[in-house]
């Protein structure tokens, strides 16, 4: 299903390639014969080298089925997804994916639980280490390198998240929900420092959220997901100045953008 582009809260695209991400007519389906259950319809976007992309849509609809398709954690049958050209089958060094739950291991300080993918992926300990230090105080955690994960709060925990997706240096950057067990003020401050560090970075970044105002704050564009089988049915450019704080809550794009989405989905589910 073609997506439908709203020209009146369209805004300028960033730089980088065209096409950086590129998926056309993706399919994917659960089970098989009359058991099978089809998750994502004919699914077809491209996303530009550099930009920040979220994605909405009511529960169940194929949101975190497509991420983790992007991040090569599960194959699909019918279509293609390219990065950079490439296809993505399998799961990729140049992928980061940050999850819901920060997922660091309690026994390990928050360095060498950002460490971690040196380990894994075997990359050369010194050089990894001095990244790893420039990333933790890119996302403000200087002099918490030696800390346990619980002696952070949740925010912080998932700052060092962000840390550890980036240390091999990938090019995109995948979040599932990243903030969604976070209170309400953390959250907002947590969007603002994941604008900067995008900001810093670079990278193109894919979020999935089911909060209709974050997806509107942090996207360039905010792809909007029919209920299953998930199609993606509207792509929503987003025209507010970069750096955004809270007060681009109030601008009128902001409230345009934001009521469209809630329009679409006021019978279908229920948003933050």
């Amino acid at each position: 299903m073609n997506a439908v582009l709203e020209p009146e809260i369209a805004a300028a695209a960033p730089a980088g390639k065209e096409d950086y991400i590129r998926v056309e007519g993706l399919s994917k389906t659960f089970g098989g014969g009359s058991e099978g259950v089809l998750a994502l319809k004919q699914i077809d976007f491209g996303i530009r080298q550099g930009s920040f992309v979220t994605i909405v849509g009511p529960s169940g609809c194929g949101k975190s089925t497509l991420l983790r398709i992007l991040a090569g954690l599960l194959d699909y049958e019918v279509g293609t997804v390219l990065l950079d050209g490439q296809p993505i089958r399998g799961t990729r060094r140049d992928v980061g994916v940050v999850f819901q739950s920060s997922i660091l291991l309690p026994w390990r300080s928050i360095l060498e639980n950002v460490m971690l993918p040196a380990e894994v992926l075997g990359l050369d300990k010194a050089k990894a280490r001095e990244r790893a230090m420039q990333l933790l105080a890119m996302v403000r955690l200087e002099g918490f390198e030696h800390k346990l994960p619980r002696q952070l709060s949740g925010g912080m925990q998932q700052r060092a998240s962000i840390a550890r997706a980036l240390l091999h240096d990938p090019k995109i950057l995948l979040m599932d929900e990243p903030f969604g067990a976070l209170d309400a003020m953390t959250r907002e401050r947590m969007n603002l420092e994941l604008q900067r560090i995008w900001m810093e970075s670079g990278k193109t970044v894919v979020l999935i959220t089911h909060s209709i105002p974050e997806a509107v704050f942090l996207g360039d564009r905010v792809f909007v997901m029919s209920p299953r089988p998930g199609m993606l049915e509207r792509v929503l450019p987003i025209d507010l100045p970069r750096p955004r704080g809270m007060e681009a809550m109030s601008h009128p794009a902001f409230a345009a953008a934001t009521a469209s989405i809630r329009e679409r989905f006021s019978h279908a589910a229920s948003f933050d």
